[in-house]
């Protein structure tokens, strides 16, 4: 494991997961991109962690690609690979400082965004010579006005974090350097429910952007046969008849 991602558990089922090169403001290179790789597959193959939580260290969440890396050999090994697929379970990023470029691509890889107010993100790929890669041109859309993307995409100019919140992409806004705590809030409301349950609604929420109608009821019809019918469905019924937490066992 490289030290440019550090992975602490906390409550004995969130993994935070902490971008670590601050003196260029966490940009990914190689060692980021193949770290978050390994540590995102560890995440979804344990079954004790229910949820993650990702962050930067030294005050920003992530400046974008590391540019000096990039003229020297490329784009980052493993980076493709790495924003198209994310994580099978819930991801939350926290974001203080800037998020930028590859680091807002980074940050759409989650499924729920935190940031605090005075973080600014935006794509200025254009003005060094490229464009958005990373997909934020595919996940934006489902998001944002097409307008404002265009904006974002043309220009290189960011936005605030409240007019993100505002048009939906940033689900809570944080007084600077609380980012982090309230997306550890997040992740516990999120770590408390049923784990199948969970996956089946991410499972919905990922293909619907690319799903026809058809589509989307037929994989749903399927998961309901999965997760109603199973053990922890049951668990949670008895638990709320017996007013206790339940007890989830994912099957």
């Amino acid at each position: 494991m490289t030290d440019a991602v550090l992975a602490e558990v906390l409550d004995e089922n969130i993994l935070v997961i902490t971008l670590n090169r601050p003196s260029v403001k966490n940009a990914i290179n190689s060692d980021i991109s193949l770290g978050l790789r390994a540590v995102f597959e560890d995440l979804d193959k344990d079954d004790a962690l229910r949820v993650g939580v990702l962050t930067g260290a030294g005050g920003a969440f992530c400046s974008g690609m590391d540019l000096k890396e990039f003229a020297r050999v490329g784009k980052p090994q493993g980076a493709q690979v790495l924003l198209r697929e994310g994580t099978k379970k819930p991801l939350v990023a926290a974001i203080e400082g800037v998020a930028l470029g590859g680091g807002l691509e980074l940050a759409l890889v989650a499924d729920l965004l935190i940031a605090a107010s005075d973080a600014r993100l935006g794509l200025p790929e254009t003005r060094v010579g490229l464009f958005p890669s990373g997909g934020a041109l595919y996940r934006l859309p489902g998001i944002l006005p097409k307008p404002l993307i265009a904006e974002l995409a043309f220009t290189g100019e960011p936005i605030s974090a409240e007019r993100a919140h505002h048009f939906g992409l940033i689900s809570r806004v944080t007084p600077p350097g609380a980012a982090l705590d309230e997306a550890l809030k997040m992740a516990r409301l999120i770590a408390r429910c049923a784990p199948l349950g969970v996956a089946a609604s991410k499972d919905l929420l990922r293909g619907s952007q690319c799903a026809t109608a058809d589509d989307f009821w037929l994989r749903q019809r399927e998961l309901v046969q999965t997760v109603f019918w199973s053990g922890d469905a049951a668990e949670g019924a008895r638990a709320f008849a017996e007013r206790r937490e339940p007890l989830w066992r994912h099957r």
